[in-house]
């Protein structure tokens, strides 16, 4: 979460950095693109903010009233950013949008605009470089769309999609407000602002679905429940260990619950010895399963349970 964390701050400063001039050249401007692309910034500064909050709110130790801990309080956030992102960044967008096309109005000092966009394209690239590198060391060899659907760090994600959508929107003011100095239509401002509404849109909708899916709970990484399964099936006394029930609690904390097969010879001291050897190993070699619950129950039992609870496709 530490190279997570980073790209976060980076995106925070960058946005910062990049609404307050946006904000001064909508001023001097008056264009609605670029007050569109204001508020966008401003929206994904309050953004990162949330998303640090996030982090730190999930580091918190486990309780009794919260015995798997914090975790998701990560999640909570990134859907409360996918939200913020779609009813400020997109609302506010397509509403200045709308406004201007039924009541148009010229575009002032059109060369500010140009200046402060490009200037706004320069610090968005930077941003979203690093978001890009990182999404890129995390994913490895997994084609994109099916990282991003995989990924288990929302903020990891996000700050590129957000940068994402921040160049495109960038792109759609210059050409808005070159169209409308170009041409005389001041619509062409407004247009552009309502497109730069509908990618927010866009983008808040792919954010939210993935945070809403690590909200509600998903199953821990499957190359990492395969590995606990090894070390369990490795361990003398063990015939075989599979595994149905698991969950993710945040970027780098897991549950796994295991259904292993004993050897009918062994006793009950010998198999309370064997689960704890397990215990210790998994703890050594994935610290990320903070919970590991074991249950003795036979292949043919697994199945069967398996199939009523998930039906024909568990």
């Amino acid at each position: 979460m530490h190279s997570s964390k980073l790209t976060v701050y980076a995106a925070l400063a960058g946005n910062l950095a990049v609404a307050c001039t946006k904000l001064a050249a909508a001023i001097i401007t008056g264009s609605s693109a670029m007050f569109s692309e204001a508020v966008h910034s401003l929206v994904d500064t309050g953004n990162e903010a949330l998303l640090l909050f996030g982090y730190r709110q999930a580091e918190r130790r486990p309780n009794l009233a919260h015995p798997f801990g914090y975790g998701r309080e990560l999640y909570f956030w990134s859907f409360i950013v996918a939200l913020a992102l779609f009813g400020l960044g997109a609302g506010v967008s397509l509403y200045q949008g709308i406004h201007h096309i039924i009541n148009p109005e010229p575009v002032r000092q059109v060369m500010v605009s140009y200046v402060v966009l490009g200037l706004s394209f320069l610090f968005e690239g930077a941003s979203w470089w690093v978001a890009w590198r990182g999404f890129e060391k995390a994913r490895g060899t997994t084609p994109f769309w099916q990282a991003f659907r995989q990924s288990k760090d929302p903020p990891a994600f996000m700050v590129l999609f957000e940068d994402s959508a921040a160049l495109i929107g960038i792109l759609l003011a210059a050409a808005g407000i070159f169209a409308a100095d170009t041409f005389d239509m001041p619509v062409f401002d407004g247009i552009a602002s309502v497109m730069i509404g509908l990618v927010l849109a866009i983008t808040a909708g792919l954010l939210a679905v993935e945070s809403k899916s690590l909200l509600i709970g998903e199953r821990a990484p499957p190359d990492l429940v395969a590995a606990v399964q090894r070390i369990a099936e490795a361990t003398p006394g063990v015939i075989r260990a599979n595994s149905a029930l698991t969950a993710q609690l945040s970027p780098n904390q897991s549950t796994v619950g295991l259904n292993i097969e004993f050897d009918d010879d062994l006793t009950t001291p010998q198999i309370e010895a064997i689960v704890e050897d397990i215990e210790n190993k998994v703890r050594a070699a994935h610290p990320e399963v903070v919970a590991l619950f074991v249950k003795p129950q036979t292949h043919e039992r697994f199945e069967q349970v398996v199939k009523h609870r998930f039906g024909e496709a568990g």
